[in-house]
């Protein structure tokens, strides 16, 4: 009997391959468009009769360290505090989302590692008139606050007291008194900075002024404040979509794929890349997250994250090396230890570490692996996602642009690029329609040419 002739390592295409990578270009060009504008939206300046018509409460604010619940009071004498100037230079906006009228915190005005409670306060005078007025808080400040006026709480971000429990900080509309038209009274900020927030030269307390906007103009500002609130991180929720997406795509045709050991553990691993990234909007767009919860989730999750697309991409060539699989868990073990244990080396030795087994692995898949070039691309990209800090920032490449004036890190590119990446290969890896019973048939002709000889 002739021999067989080997099965060929790049599948051909199928009617429902054909159909699929189609719908895969076309959903991706769709969500690329609607991203586009939702950030060209979000990114415009706000209308400039709104903003004509409202007051920007920078320039100097009395401010001191420390915390008294008597600050609030109108009569309470400030003099000897210090000034902190909160007028922005020009077209200053953070670095990260890009919001406007950014000052440097506490940290840049004389108090530096300082955290804890501070406290602002100024006199405002509302003009005369028969419109209400409201104050929109400060739309960035480390890492909660409290808003008073006279005395009086209208509000804030968190709960601040014995026990703080702080939340990301969004728009907030606080509507002032009735009657308080035509009046000064004193607005009181009560700031609070997480002792387990990050340290920079600029960090600490209250980095955008409030606005005094008559209505309906506050409403109209408020509206557009949470359009560049939305806009700063909705590619940080529509990426985490299109991820699950992704799981549900290999659940349905998984039983076709030819690398399902792979494709078991890329799911895993999608599915905490995508917990990791919606992570970023849940806490900036609601209260369903307190941030010493995020804090933790951010620098503990990147470790199974890590390890499961190393278990995952270890099988992409077949046979798994069992020593990548030990190795993996083992630096997953170690970034755990570093992270809980505030050990930087045992940080540096399982990020490290797992590139060069990454960098194995690529080795692996460019000298025998199916579909190299698609392979070593979707490879190439999640690595870069990964460890950008340590393969991308060296080579001058930014964590942030500001395409639009709304900020979109490097990450976030970098996924919009692995995402349809991803799909596409594992469309590609199914097997024709037929060829997966022949496939299973060939194990028992092999069989029955063994008994025959």
């Amino acid at each position: 009997m002739m021999p067989q002739p080997a099965a060929s390592t790049a599948p051909a295409n199928d009617p429902t391959q054909r159909r699929l990578m189609a719908g895969i270009g076309i959903v991706t060009l769709l969500v690329l468009v609607i991203m586009i504008a939702e950030l060209a939206i979000g990114g415009r300046p706000d209308p400039a009769p709104l903003r004509a018509a409202s007051t920007l409460l920078d320039g100097p604010w009395r401010f001191h360290v420390g915390d008294d619940p008597g600050w609030a009071a109108p009569d309470m004498e400030d003099s000897r505090w210090e000034t902190m100037d909160m007028t922005a230079p020009a077209g200053s906006h953070d670095g990260d989302v890009g919001l406007p009228d950014y000052v440097g915190g506490w940290m840049a005005h004389g108090h530096p590692g300082y955290h804890g409670y501070a406290w602002y306060r100024r006199t405002v005078t509302i003009p005369a008139g028969d419109v209400s007025w409201a104050i929109l808080g400060p739309t960035l400040v480390e890492d909660g606050y409290e808003l008073y006026w006279n005395g009086r709480l209208l509000g804030g971000s968190g709960r601040l007291g014995p026990d703080p429990h702080l939340v990301g900080t969004r728009p907030l509309q606080f509507a002032l008194p009735a009657g308080a038209e035509g009046t000064t009274g004193v607005l009181a900020i009560r700031t609070y900075m997480l002792p387990s927030s990050a340290t920079s030269a600029e960090g600490g307390g209250m980095h955008t002024p409030p606005i005094l906007a008559p209505q309906p103009a506050a409403d109209a500002l408020h509206r557009a404040q949470w359009q560049r609130t939305i806009a700063g991180y909705i590619v940080d929720a529509v990426e985490p979509a299109a991820m699950l997406a992704l799981i549900g795509l290999a659940l349905v045709y998984g039983s076709r794929s030819r690398h399902k050991a792979f494709l078991a553990f890329a799911c895993v691993a999608l599915a905490l890349t995508a917990a990791r990234r919606l992570n970023n909007a849940i806490v900036s767009w609601t209260d369903l997250q307190d941030l010493t919860t995020y804090v933790w989730l951010a620098s503990v999750m990147w470790i199974p994250m890590i390890s499961a697309w190393l278990l995952a991409w270890n099988r992409w060539c077949r046979p798994a090396w069992r020593s990548i699989d030990v190795l993996a868990v083992a630096l997953g073990i170690a970034g755990i230890v570093g992270v809980l244990g505030h050990q930087a080396t045992w940080t540096s030795v399982s990020r490290l570490g797992s590139i060069a087994l990454f960098v194995v692995i690529a080795v692996r898949i460019a000298r025998s692996g199916p579909m190299r070039v698609l392979a070593l691309a979707a490879l190439a990209s999640i690595v870069a996602a990964l460890f950008g800090a340590e393969l991308l920032a060296p080579l001058g490449v930014p964590g942030i642009w500001f395409p639009f004036n709304i900020g979109v890190s490097r990450t976030q590119y970098i996924y919009a690029i692995s995402i349809p990446l991803l799909a596409f290969l594992l469309v590609r890896d199914l097997s024709p329609r037929g060829a997966r019973a022949q496939e299973e048939m060939a194990p028992a002709e092999a069989g029955a040419l063994a008994d025959l000889r």
